[in-house]
């Protein structure tokens, strides 16, 4: 059995990532106690840097599902660890990359880095479909 402890932390690390550009949007759009009422509605709101912030949070809610099924079917299937690691490791980074430029407004940039953030977890998949 492999060791799963490196891949708890990738997926944790991929959990919270979220959640950093969530607190750069509400700090970067002056978010107060009272907005929390409907925290959702204030943030749609936004423009600029905190409306880049919340759309990164966004993206990056929506890329898990494919990411933690890849790492764990990748795990199930016994794929080696070294590849599942570097797989995730470039996925994570790449995901701090993709938010760098949606925050610069680096839109051809941020493109590029979310293709290859979304290849991390596909080549993951595809060598779980070869193992079957």
């Amino acid at each position: 059995m492999q060791s799963i402890s490196g891949i708890i932390y990738l997926i944790l690390i991929a959990c919270l990532l979220p959640y950093v550009f969530t607190v750069i949007a509400k700090k970067t759009a002056g978010f107060k106690a009272r907005d929390n009422q409907n925290p959702r509605e204030f943030l749609g709101k936004t423009t600029g840097l905190a409306a880049r912030a919340h759309a990164v949070q966004q993206n990056s809610f929506e890329s898990l599902p494919l990411f933690i099924a890849a790492i764990l079917m990748a795990e199930y299937m016994v794929v080696q660890q070294t590849v599942i690691m570097t797989f995730g490791m470039a996925y994570i980074v790449f995901r701090i990359m993709y938010g760098i430029c949606y925050l610069a407004n680096w839109a051809t940039l941020r493109s590029i880095v979310w293709l290859l953030s979304l290849l991390c977890p596909i080549c993951l998949l595809i060598l779980v479909i070869k193992l079957t």
